[in-house]
């Protein structure tokens, strides 16, 4: 038989293509290696069998989780006693943002007690283990966030440890706002419920001062070089959102690239503050959209706003914008784990 060509003897396998070929960051064969990974666990523990109830050891440490997360549980807010401290007035909608966000909060409580509630009966058969709740004891057995409580829960791919960490703090944030009996002086943007609502109440506030329509005002954004203890005069300041892509560099006050292997950094303190059309002052910057999950997606609800997706942030950089497009740039409420 004829011999092989040298160039067909001696090829060996394809190198891997860097991420740099195709003019992203390095840092996205790691995104890539985590989303293959994950995505491989989750295959895996879809092929778990079902229990078909709680029994033995697995009814043991069921147990144990649920009496766990029952006893971090705080009771539901007394809206009475809130609206008696935080009237609804005309010049003050942080009042009426607070209300509505512990109405929802009160709606999530309640769903995870009774499911609780339920499951504790079931697991000593005091009550039948339907289907319903042996769907919420394998999540919770396996980590997952139930569904059930999902249904009435705000926007979060946490697993199940790091959701319930996550929800006890948001309902300490405003628990602290109540005792305080005023606004903090800046506030968790990513606690909220219903993000969207508290950023048209603090315009709804400037509007109504100034006596401008809310139509006629946009945010101007001021990333603050350390974490503010007073109030602004005029719009609000904000902390806890993160950003994906690139790291905010506090020496030139610009966007810079990620640092190797740093997937997420934390966006420092920001000044929303509302001004009319006409007197916001243009600078270079990237409209960096900001997400509330990391899924990057969302549907338009009833209210006219997305599930996901809040608004744009106009982020300082001296770089193009297509820079950043293949960057995958956005800020982020909340991470995943």
């Amino acid at each position: 038989p004829l011999p092989r060509p040298v160039a067909a003897r001696d090829a060996g396998p394809r190198a891997a293509q860097t991420p740099g070929v195709f003019g992203l960051h390095e840092n996205a064969s790691v995104t890539k290696d985590l989303k293959e990974t994950r995505e491989l666990f989750d295959a895996i523990m879809l092929t778990q069998a079902s229990s078909g109830g709680a029994s033995g050891g697995s009814a043991d440490m069921l147990q144990q989780i649920v009496e766990d997360i029952s006893g971090k549980l705080p009771g539901n807010y007394d809206l009475e006693a809130v609206q008696a401290l935080f009237p609804v007035t005309y010049l003050e909608s942080m009042n009426t943002v607070l209300a509505q966000e512990l109405i929802r909060f009160n709606r999530l409580i309640s769903i995870v007690r009774s499911s609780l509630n339920s499951l504790k009966k079931a697991i000593k058969g005091l009550v039948v283990m339907d289907a319903e709740l042996e769907t919420l004891a394998s999540a919770l057995t396996l980590g997952a966030r139930p569904g059930l409580w999902m249904k009435r829960s705000y926007p979060s791919l946490k697993p199940l440890g790091s959701y319930v960490t996550d929800m006890l703090r948001r309902l300490a944030f405003f628990q602290k706002w109540i005792d305080d009996v005023k606004a903090p002086p800046t506030f968790w943007v990513s606690g909220f419920f219903f993000t969207q609502a508290f950023l048209t109440g603090s315009m709804q506030n400037y509007a109504r001062r100034n006596s401008v329509a809310i139509d006629s005002i946009e945010f101007q954004f001021s990333v603050l070089p350390t974490d503010p203890t007073e109030a602004p005069e005029n719009g609000v300041y904000v902390y806890g959102l993160f950003l994906e892509g690139a790291r905010f560099n506090e020496q030139t006050g610009l966007l810079a690239e990620s640092e190797p292997k740093v997937l997420f950094v934390s966006l420092p303190p920001m000044w929303l503050r509302p001004q009319r059309l006409d007197d916001i002052a243009e600078f270079p910057h990237y409209n960096c959209p900001l997400y509330k999950t990391s899924e990057r997606k969302g549907t338009l609800s009833t209210t006219g706003h997305s599930t996901n997706f809040v608004m744009f942030l106009k982020l300082p950089s001296d770089r193009p914008a297509a820079h950043w497009i293949r960057r995958g740039l956005a800020a982020l409420c909340q991470l995943d784990d």
